[in-house]
């Protein structure tokens, strides 16, 4: 029996879907003596095994049924004080009114691109910029137009002439993506004067910023920025946060600060996704942050980056040939990698993986298809030895690369 053809039957969302390059390219990653810098994994050394053990069965022993039934879809009320808490320690002005539970912030984002994008609709984000966002806001027909990048991330003159030439078209821009701190895949971080200039820029011409923060918390060098929703005078910044990259990725466990009237369209878009976030693992991490330990842990996983980042740097200092830059930056997970332009990094990658050792390409991660000399390398996940082994392999590919092209 011949198998059915479905193309004909797919949504123009479904036709326009495509596979995450950076999954494909961890598929390679599975195979044994593989060096991985291409994926966006924390340190499972980060992990705080030990304490969920204990904090899994105080959850069942005080709370057992109600953490197995299911939720409210804006989140269990424990949980979303706690982050209320916290962030207005840390300067904000919140109540629970503002914070809403997600299961992943690639949920937000998702639920973002279904409440805000209309097909034909322009949204701005940084050259380059997150892939998740970028397929995130393109399956709802979002026209995704690039702002270049120098040292500080995102250039407001640039900005503006984005919005400027878009406008002139007829054509409607929604909002502004951006990652502020320790950028992926950059590194970079947004200083507070520019957020400020990219600020007035989102009130000058009305529109919305979606400000993605997964790696705020983890910064071991420099001086913190305040936070793009704190520097905000007219309601109108969205700010993504998740626990993947500070407690633990397996439960998809984020959150969103905004207007309630944003929010509110947000939670009946996620009704209709996953009616509710699990229970379960709220209340889990409800109680670890009542414990106090995802500060503590924090403590040591920021140390652990640290020495992984700055060995890193020191290792691509020590092994790269001329003419290769890279960014240095002072958190987070990735570094940038610039190689001669007239290099393309997927002849790289393909030489590197015979020598075991993965990159994702920078391409990847440019909504206009530029960016072909540039690569994303992880440093949280290797150890030390990994890291410097897979640095000076990488190294001879490239100095290899750069020879036989004269």
């Amino acid at each position: 029996m011949s198998q059915i053809n479905i193309e004909h039957l797919l949504s123009r969302a479904g036709r326009s879907m495509k596979k995450s390059s950076i999954r494909e390219i961890l598929k390679l990653t599975q195979k044994p003596d593989m060096i991985s810098f291409a994926g966006g994994l924390p340190s499972p050394e980060s992990f705080p095994v030990e304490d969920l053990k204990e904090i899994v069965l105080e959850v069942l022993e005080r709370d057992g049924p109600a953490a197995l039934q299911y939720g409210t879809t804006e989140g269990d009320n424990r949980l979303r004080q706690l982050l209320v808490d916290k962030h207005n320690r840390e300067g904000l002005n919140i109540t629970t009114e503002n914070l809403i539970i997600n299961t992943g912030s690639q949920q937000a984002l998702d639920l973002i691109g279904k409440v805000l994008i209309d097909p034909g609709d322009h949204v701005i984000c940084g050259l380059p910029s997150y892939l998740g966002g970028i397929n995130a806001f393109s399956v709802y027909g979002a026209n995704l137009r690039g702002v270049p990048f120098d040292d500080h991330g995102m250039i407001p003159a640039e900005l503006e002439k984005a919005i400027t030439q878009i406008r002139e078209l007829g054509r409607n821009v929604k909002f502004i993506y951006i990652i502020p701190d320790f950028q992926n895949p950059a590194g970079l971080t947004v200083p507070e004067s520019r957020r400020i200039a990219i600020l007035e820029l989102a009130d000058k011409y009305n529109l919305l910023v979606v400000e993605d923060s997964p790696y705020r918390d983890i910064r071991f060098s420099g001086e913190p920025q305040r936070l793009m929703y704190e520097l905000d005078t007219s309601g109108r910044v969205l700010t993504l946060f998740t626990f993947s990259k500070i407690f633990a990725p397996g439960f998809r466990l984020a959150w969103t600060i905004g207007q309630p009237e944003m929010l509110d369209k947000l939670i009946m878009a996620k009704q209709s996704s996953d009616l509710c976030t699990p229970v379960f693992v709220q209340k889990i991490a409800a109680r670890y942050l009542e414990k106090g330990l995802l500060e503590k842990n924090l403590v040591k996983t920021i140390a652990l980056y640290r020495e992984r980042c700055h060995h890193m740097i020191d290792c691509l200092r020590s092994f790269m040939p001329e003419g290769v830059r890279w960014t240095e930056p002072e958190g987070g997970l990735f570094l940038f990698i610039t190689i001669p332009e007239h290099l393309n990094a997927r002849d790289i990658l393909t030489a590197a993986i015979e020598r075991n050792v993965a990159f994702v390409t920078g391409s990847e991660f440019y909504c206009d298809n530029t960016g072909k000399n540039t690569m994303r390398l992880n440093f949280s996940f290797c150890n030390k030895k990994e890291i410097e082994k897979g640095i000076r392999e990488l190294s001879a590919v490239i100095e290899e690369a750069i020879k036989a092209k004269g």
